[in-house]
């Protein structure tokens, strides 16, 4: 509600997450970096006018684009400071003019007048001085809204093409001022806001010569100046915390920061986007008259009779017969309006985001509470293997669960959670290795179907994201990932010579081959792994670029592939092995048995344990984020095998399973997307607010949508897959024509509409 409407809300409201970290009502606050400050303001004139409040709020504004800068070391002439930044021509200034009076108004008046070059920011805001000096009177007080009358209609003309903000007076620690000070009470200062509010407000009819009530910092102050250090004057933190707001007022329109929804316009349709719109809008017409005419159909066979013997003739048709054509247009109506919902909520300004805040009780409290419903939903497993359908969807599905409550809860920021986090993405992509070399292995099916499908189940959703977000596709970082894992996978098994198993099964020198194909691929990855400048030239050639290029280069890419490149390795030589002793039968499947002979099964149990254990300590001892991704590709295999090892040695372990988890693992894939834009915000920067005010009760509604509607994507590809991707090759490669056609068509679309831009 009112989602659009967050400059204000930043300039008058908030609240404090923790200690220093301040939550705007409805919108998410970027921190600026100093070359962020400095390539927003460069060639601007920034003035600061007002006493020795408003003099601190100029040294915090100007330390955001020179932190080392000193107070002592800025040009002081007459009352005037100066700064101006020798990268970029910013010039700062603060205007010592401790009462609104004449001098401030001639000031003012000059820059309205031409004689003097207009600001492109003013802040302004005095009061206490005017307090002070005399004694706290009436006849003091209505002189300051004589003087504020007068300068008002100077402010609104400055307004027009110039940011001017009125700073409000901040309240005071009375018991903390100095004698000189006593008179500014904290019920004076409100009686002299209350007059600036009202004069200033009254004068602004046009609203795009309004002068900006900066309100917000009297809130800041009444949570801190308990910790000023004369009972006047803002704390550090506070100051910075004004100053970051204030840059996020001006700079977030000309900047767009991802993480910084405040005083962000709307970004406008993109070609692409509206023709998928057109396109969704089609579908929906589409299916609502194909549905109408089979309705109507449908009834009048069942109403047909036979009028000779008087009873009801067999309907021809006993029940409504669902075209392919109608079953395709369904998918695509119900993904338009899901696709609408996903715009409304991470593109239009209509819900509210807010910023994440860590605390540890926001992330494990969950985990607890997800852990024993995992629990109590416990089931026997239809089959007693190693890593069976069920037991890989579990896993699947609490490392999901978790993955969801370190993004939401903004874990991140706590180095040993992310470090076991890491841990949670390399096992899904172990998986990837076992679980598509198992297939290839066992199957020995390389055909173009198989590819087809896989590709299709993996890339739809996030394809379609792509069009109607507009975002690249290196953005949803796994899918591409695993996609091109997937892709070295096939290419490893189905180059010549096709090791499978039932070629080796006659000749185990066939096992030697397969070794040595395994080998090569480890030689290569470790041989990219230590070349980034080969990596990037192979994924910089078109069309591969266009795939995995972000911000304009592939190092996010390069980034991603490097942080987990031996795990698919792992996973395939895992499931080679297992397969291996699985055909010699020297382990033991059977319901309650254990994996091994007892003494062995007990040793590998403790060693299993202890790895875990030990990676564990090791993760949470972590210092360097740096040094411990660096170690991460090569140590994440011993806790994920440790885990498989403790999770099948036991026959009474593995023979269970949690079918709570599993309901979530067959849908992880649409989770780990559909979460960027329907419950997290802002790209995965900030969270989705549907609910204002009540963040127990949004969490819960905006999670129960997004689970919907990730179970629903998730049957819409199921269904599409079996239209889409047919089994009779000559179709399949007929279609596999058109969709290079349409991806081909997005290209040029997507050329004209940078053209435009630029």
């Amino acid at each position: 509600f009112k989602g659009g409407d967050t400059c204000e809300y930043l300039l008058s409201s908030g609240r404090f997450l923790g200690e220093k970290v301040w939550q705007p009502h409805s919108c998410m606050m970027h921190k600026y970096k100093n070359s962020e400050a400095k390539n927003c303001l460069i060639d601007k004139h920034v003035v600061f006018i007002g006493d020795s409040r408003i003099r601190q709020l100029f040294y915090s504004f100007i330390k955001l684009i020179n932190p080392q800068i000193k107070e002592e070391g800025i040009k002081s002439t007459d009352g005037l400071l100066s700064l101006q930044s020798n990268s970029a021509f910013i010039l700062q200034d603060f205007l010592w003019y401790p009462e609104v009076n004449g001098s401030m108004r001639q000031r003012i008046k000059s820059w309205t007048e031409g004689s003097v070059a207009k600001p492109h920011i003013i802040v302004v805001g005095a009061a206490t001085w005017s307090i002070k000096i005399h004694n706290g009177s009436n006849e003091a007080l209505a002189q300051y809204k004589i003087n504020i009358t007068s300068i008002a209609p100077l402010l609104e003309k400055l307004a027009i093409s110039s940011d001017v903000y009125w700073v409000l007076q901040d309240p005071v620690y009375e018991d903390m001022l100095s004698e000189s000070r006593k008179m500014i009470t904290n019920e004076k200062i409100d009686a002299y806001n209350e007059a600036a509010v009202r004069i200033l407000n009254s004068s602004s009819r046009n609203s795009k010569a309004k002068v900006k009530m900066f309100s917000v910092s009297k809130l800041i102050a009444q949570e801190t100046i308990m910790k000023s250090a004369d009972g006047l004057h803002l704390p550090e933190s506070s100051r910075d915390t004004n100053a970051m707001i204030l840059m996020n007022v001006y700079c977030n329109k000309i900047m767009k920061p991802i993480d910084g929804s405040c005083c962000q316009p709307q970004p406008p349709l993109t070609l692409i986007q509206k023709i998928a719109f057109c396109f969704f809008t089609l579908s929906i017409i589409g299916y609502l008259i194909i549905s109408l005419i089979h309705r109507n159909n449908f009834r009048k066979n069942k109403s047909c009779t036979d009028l000779e013997s008087g009873e009801d003739r067999k309907p021809a048709i006993s029940t409504p017969n669902v075209s392919t054509l109608e079953m395709l247009l369904q998918c695509f109506c119900k993904l338009g309006l899901i696709m609408t919902y996903f715009y409304l909520c991470d593109r239009a300004n209509l819900f509210m985001k807010e910023n994440k805040f860590y605390t540890h009780s926001s992330f494990f409290i969950p985990i607890v509470y997800i852990l024993v419903l995992g629990v109590f939903y416990t089931e026997n497993t239809k089959e007693t293997k190693v890593l069976n359908r069920e037991q890989t969807d579990e896993w699947k599905g609490w490392m999901q669960l978790v993955i969801l409550i370190y993004h939401i809860s903004g874990a991140s920021t706590f180095l040993p959670v992310y470090m076991h986090i890491r841990v949670l993405v390399a096992a899904y992509l172990f998986q990837t290795g076992y679980g598509h070399f198992s297939y290839f292995w066992i199957k020995g099916d390389f055909g173009v179907y198989r590819v087809c499908q896989v590709l299709f189940r993996l890339n739809f959703l996030v394809v379609v994201l792509c069009i109607v977000m507009d975002r690249p596709y290196q953005f949803y970082y796994f899918v591409p990932l695993v996609t091109v894992w997937f892709m070295i996978i096939y290419a490893t098994l189905a180059v010549w010579p096709q090791i499978v198993q039932k070629k080796a099964n006659g000749n185990c020198l066939w096992h030697f081959g397969l070794l040595l194909k395994l080998i090569c691929l480890l030689t290569c990855i470790y041989i990219l792994s230590y070349s980034q400048g080969a990596f990037e030239k192979i994924f910089s050639f078109w069309p591969l670029s266009k795939c995995f290029e972000l911000n304009g280069n592939v190092y996010e890419w390069w980034f991603r592939w490097k942080l987990d490149r031996y795990v698919v390795f792992h996973g395939m030589l895992f499931a080679f092995i297992y397969l291996a002793l699985q055909k010699h039968q020297m382990i033991s499947e059977g319901k309650g048995d254990p994996l091994f002979s007892n003494r062995v099964s007990n040793v590998l149990l403790f060693i299993s344990v202890v790895s875990f254990l030990t990676y564990s300590i090791w993760a949470s001892s972590c210092k360097n984020k740096t040094e411990c991704n660096e170690l991460h590709p090569s140590v994440s295999v011993v806790q994920i095998l440790a885990f498989i090892l403790i999770r099948n040695i036991p026959g009474y372990v593995r023979s269970v399973y949690s079918s709570f988890f599993a309901w979530f693992g067959k849908i992880s894939l649409e989770l780990f997307i559909c979460q960027y834009h329907i419950w997290l915000a802002a790209d995965t920067k900030g969270i989705l607010v549907l609910i204002p005010g009540y963040p127990m009760f949004n969490v819960l509604v905006s999670t129960f949508i997004f689970v919907c509607v990730a179970h629903e994507i998730s049957q819409i590809t199921n269904d599409l897959a079996q239209i889409v991707v047919p089994k009779d090759n000559s179709t399949l490669l007929k279609r596999l024509l058109c969709i290079a056609g349409f991806f081909s068509g997005l290209h040029f679309f997507s050329a004209v509409q940078d053209q435009s831009r630029h």
